[in-house]
C-alpha cells in the first residue's frame, strides 16, 4: 500500500483496479482536512492514471467512514474559528465525473459525511449491521454535501424526505430494496472482498464502453431526451473506430475472452 501524503489515505494499484483506503482507524477514519485532501491526491492520481480501469472505496479496520471529525466540525461554529474549507463538495463532484466505474464498501457505518461521500460511487457494497444514514438534522445542521440532490434521484423525492428529514438510520436491507446500495453482506469482514470481487469483474468490461456510458448516465436525468440520444450516438460511433470494439467482437466470434487496452 503507498501512502498518499500525511498517510491518512493509502492506495494500491492492483489487475487494474484501485483500492483507495481512509487511514484513520483511531478515529473510525472520521474525516478532517488531512483525510479530504490525501483523499482528494489519492483520487487524482487513479483518475490520472491509464492502468486503472475501476476504483474501489473503502476504510482501515472495521469501519468504513463514522462521517466528519466532530472536533473539526464544532471549531466551524466558533466565532473565532479560521475559515475551514471542507472539501467534501470538491471530491464527490471529483467522483462523479471520474471515467472509471466506482465502488463503496460500506463496513459497519457509513453517517452524515461518509453517507454523502458514497452517493456519486457507482455500486455500494454494505454489512448487514451498518449504521448508514444522513442524521445532519440531530446535530443542528442539514445534509449540505450533496445528499438533498443525489438522494432524491436515487431513491424519490418521498424516501429522500424521509431519510433527510427524520435523521434516523436505514436498514441495509431496506436500503438495498430501494436501491441505495447494490448487495448487504452477511460478515462485515468480508465486506471489502466483496467490493473488490464486484470491481474485479467490472475490470473485465471494455474501459472506453464503460466511461463512455457512466458518463451518459449520470448526465441522462438533467439531459433533454432528444439531446441524450444524439450523444449517445455520437459516442457509439467513436467507439466503433477503437482496437476495443474490434477486439470485443473478434473474441466473441473466436469464443475466447477479450483482451481489452482501452484504446
Amino acid at each position: 500500500m503507498q501512502e498518499i501524503g500525511d498517510g491518512n489515505v493509502l492506495l494500491r494499484i492492483e489487475n487494474h483496479r484501485a483500492d483507495v483506503v481512509l487511514n484513520r482507524p483511531e478515529r473510525r477514519n472520521a474525516m478532517n482536512q488531512a483525510l479530504l485532501g490525501d483523499l482528494r491526491t489519492a483520487l487524482e492520481e487513479v483518475e490520472a492514471r491509464d492502468d486503472v480501469r475501476v476504483m474501489v472505496l473503502s476504510g482501515t479496520g472495521d469501519v468504513f467512514c463514522a462521517g466528519m471529525d466532530l472536533e473539526m466540525m464544532k471549531r466551524r461554529g466558533e466565532d473565532d474559528a479560521p475559515d475551514l474549507e471542507m472539501g467534501l463538495d470538491d471530491i464527490t463532484h471529483f467522483i462523479d465525473d471520474m471515467s472509471v466505474p466506482s465502488v463503496a464498501s460500506i463496513k459497519g457505518a457509513a453517517i452524515a459525511g461518509a453517507f454523502e461521500l458514497v452517493l456519486p460511487v457507482d455500486f455500494r457494497i454494505i454489512s448487514e449491521d451498518a449504521k448508514y444514514g444522513v442524521i445532519e438534522v440531530e446535530l443542528g445542521l442539514f445534509p449540505s454535501g450533496g445528499a438533498t440532490q443525489r438522494l432524491p434521484r436515487l431513491v424519490g423525492l418521498s424516501k429522500a424526505k424521509e431519510l433527510v428529514l427524520t435523521g434516523e438510520y436505514i436498514d441495509p436491507y431496506e436500503a438495498e430494496q430501494c436501491g441505495l446500495v447494490h448487495e448487504v453482506v452477511e460478515d462485515r469482514s468480508a465486506t471489502d472482498d466483496r467490493a473488490r470481487e464486484w470491481a474485479d469483474s467490472l475490470a473485465e468490461n471494455a474501459p472506453l464502453g464503460m466511461a463512455y456510458a457512466r458518463q451518459m448516465l449520470n448526465a441522462a436525468l438533467e439531459t433533454p431526451l432528444e439531446h441524450g440520444l444524439e450523444r449517445e450516438g455520437e459516442l457509439g460511433e467513436m467507439l466503433t473506430e477503437t482496437d476495443d470494439y474490434t477486439e470485443g467482437f473478434t473474441a466473441r466470434l473466436e469464443g475466447r475472452e477479450p483482451e481489452f487496452e482501452g484504446r
